[in-house]
């Protein structure tokens, strides 16, 4: 086998990792870390760290390329790092998605077109309706959508039957575009830290419901969306991405409502963008965005 062959057979079998780590704070942690990837012949393509001071602990994201042994990789970094560390190592290709819609189309909508026409890197494996609103929308694109009628069953057994649906995709992340029902407990467990939701007001304001006629009873200056992961307190999840506009004393409820929207919409596809590229680290209640 010639030099040449070789090299594309090495090449071939490159391939490009996410490494998060969390520990307690030390001195050298970064050189540590490094030097296990170094030693395992594994190029750093992009490196970021930060400290939370407050609570003394590390967190770093590390892009990876080269020929991995996953197991050796993460027990040799364990060795070397403070007790009650966590890491988890994280390909780079492209993540599955199952998206939960009621009857509201503006945010399914924007990422199917942006996974469309590449703007969101997504494999978007089924919609998952309790509605059949936005089926036509949804086969459009040629994704399958699946009604899931919550008429007749309580919340327990209606839920029942869109798990059943949601995990036989076995997607990396269930994304809320506006699906209108609070999740029970059960359902959060079966997916946490993987639920990703948007809701229509700057977080921690105007919680619940109808957050924009709360929003136009307080005569407020702005109004935002937040993008958050769900928990089992009501959007009160830790937050992954938030944005605003200005609006004034002329706007009505409705008005309020509808320039919502275009927020919503953007918020969430950039905190579904910075979830998929394994940007976002949860710890407590709150997240490191990288």
């Amino acid at each position: 086998m010639s030099h040449q062959d070789k090299t594309i057979i090495t090449q071939a079998n490159l391939q490009r990792k996410v490494l998060i780590t969390d520990c307690a704070d030390a001195q050298g942690l970064i050189a540590k870390i490094t030097n296990v990837c170094f030693a395992h012949q594994l190029n750093i393509i992009k490196n970021t760290e930060f400290v939370d001071h407050t609570q003394g602990r590390f967190f770093m994201r590390a892009e990876l390329e080269g020929v991995f042994d996953d197991e050796r990789l993460l027990n040799e970094l364990r060795e070397v790092l403070p007790a009650q560390n966590h890491m988890k190592l994280v390909d780079m290709g492209k993540k599955r998605i199952v998206v939960m819609v009621t009857k509201e189309a503006h945010c399914l909508g924007d990422i199917l077109m942006k996974s469309y026409y590449g703007g969101l890197d997504v494999e978007i494996a089924a919609v998952v309706g309790n509605y059949d609103v936005l089926q036509a929308l949804t086969e459009k694109f040629d994704i399958p959508f699946h009604y899931v009628s919550h008429e007749g069953l309580n919340r327990q057994e209606h839920e029942q039957a869109m798990l059943k649906v949601i995990k036989s995709y076995d997607p990396d992340f269930v994304v809320l575009a506006k699906y209108m029902r609070v999740l029970t407990p059960e359902f959060v467990t079966a997916f946490a830290d993987k639920i990703i939701n948007i809701h229509h007001s700057f977080l921690p304001a105007f919680i619940g419901a109808s957050p924009y006629k709360q929003a136009w009873d307080r005569g407020v200056k702005i109004i935002g969306a937040t993008a958050h992961f769900v928990n089992n307190h009501l959007d009160e999840g830790p937050i992954i991405k938030q944005d605003v506009i200005s609006v004034d004393h002329s706007y009505s409820a409705e008005e309020l409502a509808h320039n919502g929207r275009d927020v919503e919409k953007s918020v969430l596809s950039k905190a579904l963008q910075l979830v998929l590229n394994e940007q976002v680290v949860v710890y407590g209640n709150k997240t490191v965005v990288f």
